[in-house]
């Protein structure tokens, strides 16, 4: 389990150096020159449709969570395990009132991202609250941030949309995250990729895991 949790560190610090401070990151082996995602397998070619990976949350699952949600074809989730990482890294697993419990990986479907789960805070918390928290403990190379009240699945929601900067980005990247408030805790669910087409061709399995969001 350790090795696990640390192999999530390392994940963790590759993206935190991409979203913050670097874009010379080699071109993803799933694209073609022209930038259209290859299939890796015969049946990857479906992957863009957002349907066919089976549900993830419940007690028994990959990841158990607060909340289920469906995902897309081929993208693989892995629990996090916070309290098996060492004290100098485990400040990466958390971001504000919530700690990533989950990292689901979209490079089986063919793009370079993660939609991550974060739990925590108080039961019934305030989710915009808790969603400016989120947001303000990333990275400080941040505009057009804007909130919305919205509903994801099952729950009220609180949605925010973002674009980060940096000095050695070769473009603005986008990003977005939503958080509901459960019994247990409140729950963000956020999505983050390489750049800005990554996020783009990404979204559509982010928007499945929101409407299908339901209580575990």
């Amino acid at each position: 389990m350790r090795g696990a949790a640390l192999g999530v560190v390392a994940a963790v610090l590759v993206t935190a150096v991409t979203t913050g401070c670097s874009a010379e990151t080699t071109p993803s082996p799933a694209k073609k020159a022209g930038g259209t995602a290859v299939p890796q397998d015969e049946t990857a070619g479906e992957d863009k449709a957002p349907a066919g990976g089976g549900p993830v949350g419940a007690a028994g699952s990959p990841c158990p969570m607060p909340v289920t949600f469906d995902l897309a074809a081929h993208w693989k989730p892995k629990a996090v395990e916070t309290a098996a990482v060492d004290d100098e890294f485990a400040g990466l697993l958390e971001r504000g009132p919530v700690a990533l419990v989950c990292e689901i990986d979209a490079k089986p479907a063919g793009n370079i991202g993660f939609i991550r789960v974060w739990a925590g805070a108080d039961a019934g918390g305030d989710t915009r609250k808790a969603l400016e928290a989120f947001v303000e403990a990333g990275t400080e190379r941040r505009s057009k941030v804007a909130y919305t009240a919205t509903g994801a699945g099952t729950f009220e929601a609180t949605e925010v949309t973002y674009v980060v900067t940096g000095e050695l980005l070769d473009e603005p990247k986008p990003e977005r995250a939503f958080a509901v408030a459960t019994p247990k805790g409140v729950v963000v669910v956020d999505l983050g990729g390489l750049d800005a087409e990554e996020h783009e061709q990404m979204l559509p399995a982010y928007e499945l895991a929101k409407k299908t969001l339901r209580s575990s």
